[in-house]
């Protein structure tokens, strides 16, 4: 259930890690908003071109968006944040030279969302 997008720039392609994050992610979430880790699906989006402020180049971004079925609390939802974030500024460390922005939402999914 909890469908899970990761946008980042470019830049990060080579120094970021995606599949040791979402193998990270995945036991994060399931705990975090009790759901089971085999109902976690993550896919990444590499995106060519970011622009951050009014830096001419070289920040770098990546945004998570969780997505979950509705029941869980704004307090739950914002536990959850904080720790991807937390989880996703780990994976990043190594990453010199270059102004990160990161950012997590979690949503519900609407009433329309089914799976088979």
């Amino acid at each position: 259930m909890p469908q899970i997008t990761v946008d980042y720039s470019a830049e990060l392609a080579d120094t970021f890690d995606r599949p040791a994050f979402a193998l990270a992610l995945h036991p994060l979430v399931a705990e975090t908003v009790d759901a089971k880790i085999a109902a976690c699906k993550t896919r990444f989006r590499r995106a060519e071109e970011t622009v951050v402020a009014d830096a001419p180049g070289g920040d770098a971004l990546v945004h998570v968006d969780i997505s979950l079925l509705a029941g869980r609390t704004p307090e739950g939802k914002a536990r959850l944040t904080e720790s991807v974030l937390a989880l996703l500024t780990a994976h990043l460390e190594a990453v010199t030279g270059t102004a990160l922005h990161l950012s997590v939402e979690a949503r519900d999914l609407d009433a329309s969302y089914r799976r088979g």
